[in-house]
């Protein structure tokens, strides 16, 4: 069941957080261009003055459960005690894997909106070192059996094998466990020092992978009304978050060296066909 968090008048230590630098030059709405044929439904530039994310637009994941692979970390609700693990600040949302006592902390942040169809877009630099497992991905609405529902992942990265960046599908048919997902990798040299564009677009027809705008991966719908092969007929919502660990992530063992570690994201967007609105 999803837990739910009120919006708390409260900055937690932020250490380690990337932020107190120059604030980054923010487009407003009206400066942001849509794919051909596209308009702009939902947006979140992190460009509110210091803060938790907007608990309007996110809900919180908590837990050590190990999430179905494994991880290591515990997730929390943007902070525990006295430290932040998601914090908008100097333009951006920084995401923060981090020591606390003998555990780490991270977070895992979902929308609020779901919707059926769409191009979607986030802006990402992704964290360093061994251990790091960030994701940029989306689930089914409602959600309740994986991989049966489906699952669209648009930007994943393990930190033991930096700067190769990742999209994937899964369905009952096409999955991880059984090496039968639909994926495809690139090696994007600056992924870690420098923000990168990732985008999914997921029409009826198919799902297609952007990276900085030019296409790397196509998954097609086969037509034959299986939910076994294209499960992707049913509102989807965005997820964030940052693992430790993990099957994937902890694949190469982890580097505790290297926490706190940061995922940045510079803007999560989301527009829809002109003519299904």
């Amino acid at each position: 069941m999803r837990r739910m968090y009120q919006y708390i008048l409260y900055i937690p230590l932020l250490l380690g957080t990337g932020c107190g630098g120059d604030r980054q030059a923010i487009p407003d709405k009206e400066g942001i261009i849509p794919p051909a044929g596209y308009s702009l439904v939902w947006h979140d530039e992190f460009d509110a003055p210091e803060r938790l994310p907007d608990a309007a637009d996110w809900w919180f994941e908590n837990g050590n459960y190990g999430w179905g692979n494994h991880e290591l970390q515990n997730y929390v609700p943007g902070f525990y005690e006295r430290d932040t693990t998601a914090l908008v600040c100097d333009g951006s949302l920084k995401i923060i894997a981090r020591k606390h006592g003998d555990e780490v902390i991270s977070t895992r942040m979902n929308t609020k909106e779901s919707w059926l169809y769409g191009y979607f877009e986030a802006r990402l630099k992704l964290p360093k070192g061994k251990g790091t497992w960030p994701a940029f991905w989306m689930l089914s609405q409602p959600f309740e059996n994986w991989p049966d529902d489906g699952e669209i992942d648009i930007m994943e990265e393990v930190g033991y094998r930096p700067n190769w960046v990742s999209a994937t599908i899964h369905s009952k048919a096409y999955y991880h466990s059984t090496g039968t997902q639909k994926s495809q990798e690139k090696f994007v040299a600056t992924a870690q020092d420098d923000f990168h564009t990732y985008a999914v677009e997921w029409t009826p027809d198919l799902i297609r992978a952007y990276l900085d705008g030019e296409v790397y991966f196509e998954f097609a719908n086969d037509k034959t009304g299986n939910k076994d092969t294209w499960p992707f007929n049913r509102p989807f919502y965005l997820k964030l978050n940052l693992a430790w660990g993990g099957d994937w992530g902890g694949a190469q063992g982890v580097d505790e060296s290297s926490l706190p570690a940061v995922y940045e994201i510079d803007y999560v967007r989301v527009f829809q066909k002109n003519d299904a609105r």
